[in-house]
């Protein structure tokens, strides 16, 4: 007998920056999820299934820089695979894989 099988995201967010960043947010279709604060070299790992259809972004603060945010891939509902957001010192990097369907 074949089980149920539920779409999942796997997040990853990783600060590759010199410093610490605070008040990290990844925003996704109807939710979003994040973490206080990243350390250089520090990743977060999060799981999450997409509901709707829209754009995700994140928003995070680094050092004097408030309230920055980088727009990132468009999700449908059903997505199933990896998003990895990796906070560069020339910005962030967005690497989407997606096991369902062919990235736009």
């Amino acid at each position: 007998m074949a089980g149920c099988h539920s779409a999942l995201m796997s997040a990853t967010i990783a600060n590759h920056t010199a410093g610490p960043v605070t008040l990290v947010e990844l925003d996704y279709p109807s939710a979003s999820f994040g973490v206080q604060k990243l350390a250089p070299g520090e990743e977060y790992h999060y799981r999450f299934k997409v509901i709707g259809n829209g754009d995700a972004s994140l928003h995070w603060s680094e050092g004097q820089k408030r309230d920055q945010k980088s727009g990132g891939p468009t999700l449908s509902e059903g997505d199933e695979g990896s998003i990895k957001v990796s906070l560069e010192p020339g910005g962030p990097v967005w690497k989407l894989d997606l096991a369902n369907r062919t990235v736009r």
